[in-house]
């Protein structure tokens, strides 16, 4: 009977307390439901860990040892930074089925990235700095990677119909997109890597890629280039838009002739993207400075017009944005901004346990606005 109850409790709390599950187990158990103790914390093994453990370790009521490993804002740091310390010394681990259980929660975060992305850079720093910011906290990263022909609302819907993820972070996002379209008419707790224009009000952190693609443009123009050349992220995204204006608003302003790539993006294959670079050095007209929108994509471009014979920071520069320091270490002269992907990661992370855990976040929103280009030796 006890193990019935316990299968039923578990349904009628995964339908949110409603509905016939939840009737009929108040018809059986009558009055007696309001009384059931909550499930238990711990395994039964008697040699792991419980909070009451932490609790006789550090000197800590349980309830204070329990507020702390969630992150509570009631209680300080260092009384924090202690729970947690001793936590790890004892090997705790909270049991999940009775924290779901009790809470409704599965305290996971998922990173939801498509697999086109710059692993190399961009990607991994991402997910580093995304898990860095969860550590000593309740919460788990999961990444879930979606292919180039899968439909980019797979994940999305399976996450938010399975409940198996209390929040979800995800990138390239588009101008209108249906992933936040989708989750934000759920309610379900999301945050971005990037912008929109659908007028939603939601978490993201940004990289201003107009101001990265005006500074481009104004870099290469101060050295003397006279055509310039963009290899923009592909056209759906929202910060292809940003990047391709900010890069021919700019160019035009300063009287400069510019083309944009049609064949390639940033996110291209490095093999086509150093074919398409040579290809157009050998025709007429060929531009003399480059702009990329990633750094594999400017490392293959540099590839590709070496190829053609030409040397780079004398017949041609090229200035690319990077995330972690390894364009220099290619090439000396290549001219870099730097995207710290890192304080978006941590950024995204923390204002989504905040939205997760209903408490008040001041910024909801970032942007970060690149100034400078850097010489890369």
């Amino acid at each position: 009977m006890a193990l019935q109850v316990r299968k039923q409790l578990r349904a009628a709390n995964h339908l949110g307390g409603q509905g016939p599950v939840r009737a009929s187990l108040r018809g059986q158990m009558g009055d007696s439901m309001s009384i059931l103790p909550d499930p238990p914390t711990t395994d039964s093994d008697p040699g792991r860990p419980t909070l009451k453990t932490i609790a006789a370790a550090t000197g800590l009521a349980i309830a204070t040892v329990s507020r702390a490993l969630k992150d509570a804002p009631d209680i300080g740091e260092d009384t924090k930074r202690r729970v947690r310390e001793t936590a790890a010394q004892l090997g705790y681990r909270p049991n999940r089925a009775g924290v779901r259980l009790r809470t409704g929660k599965t305290n996971v975060i998922a990173l939801v990235l498509s697999t086109e992305t710059d692993i190399m850079n961009h990607t991994s720093r991402l997910i580093y700095s995304i898990a860095n910011a969860l550590r000593g906290t309740a919460y788990h990263l999961v990444v879930m990677p979606f292919f180039a022909d899968q439909d980019p609302m797979e994940p999305i819907r399976y996450i938010v119909e399975t409940e198996s993820a209390d929040g979800i972070i995800l990138n390239q996002t588009k101008e209108d997109d249906p992933r936040i379209r989708y989750m934000h008419d759920h309610g379900f707790p999301f945050a971005a890597h990037g912008r929109t224009a659908m007028g939603i009000d939601h978490l993201y952190f940004d990289f201003d890629n107009e101001a990265f693609g005006r500074l481009g443009a104004r870099s290469l123009a101060e050295r003397g280039r006279k055509r310039l050349f963009l290899v923009a992220p592909p056209r759906a995204h929202m910060y292809a838009r940003h990047m391709t204006y900010g890069f021919a608003d700019e160019a035009a302003l300063l009287g400069v002739p510019f083309e944009v790539a049609e064949n390639i993006t940033s996110d291209s294959g490095g093999e086509s993207v150093e074919a398409a670079i040579f290809a157009r050095f050998a025709r007429p007209n060929p531009p003399d400075g480059l702009l990329l929108g990633s750094t594999t994509a400017a490392m293959a471009a540099i590839a590709g017009a070496e190829q053609a014979g030409l040397t780079l920071g004398r017949d041609f520069d090229v200035v690319a944005k990077e995330a972690i320091a390894v364009l220099r270490r290619f090439r000396q002269d290549i001219l870099i901004v730097r995207e710290d992907v890192g304080r978006a990661g941590e950024f995204l992370a923390r204002a989504l346990v905040a939205e997760i855990d209903k408490r008040d976040w001041a910024d909801r929103q970032g942007l970060e606005v690149p100034v400078r280009v850097e010489p890369g030796r």
